[in-house]
């Protein structure tokens, strides 16, 4: 095997082009009970609404080439990331304080490349929608064949055509629902995947050390696998939530067209000078009362975790990351520099406000921790009714006061 090891494929070739062979799909299909039914009375599954080989082959096919390295490179680069890896856990022990980090074994690191990782991430996306797409199937009645091997394929390479774009975009992901997918050979806890394509290509754009790099990106990754070791519940407790907001969504079919149309409308308006910033065009999507608390829950805790990853990354100093000063400097100062059509892009998708989660949530995490130390705010993992609300990740007060802190 090429030592860019994948979950999903094998890299190709002698060089590293950020392209893969896709071979043969694992689609991560879901178990699912068949609840409706074609015009023809074959019965219909909830992963037929969705054809996930062609999101993976439309993303392998879209995903833009990475940097083209050596055979010899692509190995050091393989081995260094994974030392980084396993460097970074120790210091994520000592910042957060989590016996978790101590034994990692249930869970594994992979270093992939850009297909790979969009490959991976349509196994998570069938596990995450599937309950949702089966309670939608249940009042659905009967369906024309045609229409939904149509409107599968419509679905597929529309997320595929997403996924290629946020795949040149992702430095690292941990992803807890891997082992929840159909034939998954994934560890029981999941697996964390470090993009080696991309963090290449930043590091040079950047101009900083690539170990230093490697570990400060790896510092925010990790910290992600030991919350879930630390919270074994928080991965139903987060598909559940997925499941809540999906649900709410594909319970409205009928006028998710029409409610598309409109936020689709709304970016001409924030993208005008002085607009305020918005959610992003698909989150504007949710407009009745459950799905906008179905949404809050969900912001809250996506805060939460990405806003602990950042303090965790943030807390390092030159003794561990000698350059983290000019590599802060440059990673933030990166975003100011995006082209128009990435700044639609990332509109649409909501990812800068992703990128407010990382400061809100960053926000809260800091003040708790100032108030009561991090054994304190590590009480946050012990049940889902410790959870922050997102009006607690904006005044963390109300947070410390329902905690009796």
């Amino acid at each position: 095997m090429d030592p860019m090891e994948s979950s999903a494929s094998e890299t190709s070739g002698k060089t590293y082009s950020g392209k893969t062979n896709t071979g043969k799909t694992n689609t991560g299909k879901t178990d699912s009970k068949p609840y409706g039914t074609t015009s023809g009375g074959t019965p219909v599954q909830a992963q037929d609404l969705i054809n996930w080989e062609l999101a993976a082959s439309t993303a392998a096919r879209l995903t833009p080439a990475g940097p083209v390295l050596s055979a010899a490179e692509i190995g050091a680069a393989v081995e260094n990331l994974r030392l980084m890896a396993d460097i970074s856990v120790p210091h994520v022990h000592d910042i957060t304080g989590l016996d978790a980090a101590r034994d990692l074994r249930d869970s594994e690191v992979l270093v992939v490349d850009r297909a790979s990782w969009a490959k991976a991430n349509t196994q998570s996306f069938a596990v995450m929608l599937g309950p949702a797409m089966e309670k939608m199937l249940e009042g659905r009645g009967t369906l024309n064949p045609g229409a939904a091997s149509v409107s599968g394929a419509i679905t597929g390479s529309q997320l595929g055509a997403i996924l290629a774009f946020l795949s040149s975009k992702v430095l690292g992901q941990y992803d807890p629902f891997s082992a929840l997918a159909e034939n998954s050979t994934a560890p029981a806890a999941g697996r964390l995947l470090l993009v080696a394509p991309n963090i290449i290509s930043v590091e040079r754009e950047l101009n900083v050390t690539p170990a230093d790099f490697r570990l400060w990106v790896c510092l925010h990754e990790q910290t992600h696998r030991v919350q879930f070791a630390a919270a074994p519940w928080l991965r139903h407790h987060m598909l559940d939530e997925i499941e809540n907001l999906s649900g709410q969504l594909l319970g409205n079919v009928d006028s998710l067209m029409e409610r598309a149309s409109a936020a689709a409308k709304s970016l001409k308006d924030r993208a005008a000078p002085g607009a305020a910033p918005g959610r992003g065009a698909i989150l504007d999507l949710l407009q009745n009362p459950e799905e906008q608390a179905a949404l809050s829950r969900l912001t809250a805790l996506m805060s939460l975790l990405e806003g602990h990853a950042n303090v965790v990354m943030d807390a390092v100093d030159a003794s561990i990351v000698p350059s983290v000063k000019t590599i802060r400097q440059r990673f933030n100062a990166r975003g100011k520099d995006r082209g128009m059509i990435e700044k639609f892009v990332r509109s649409l998708l909501g990812l800068d406000a992703k990128m407010r989660q990382y400061s809100d949530g960053s926000k809260f995490v800091r003040e708790v921790v100032d108030a009561v130390g991090m054994e304190g705010f590590n009480k946050v993992w012990e049940s889902a009714d410790r959870l922050p609300t997102e009006a607690e990740i904006h005044d963390s007060k109300l947070w410390l006061d329902r905690m009796g802190l």
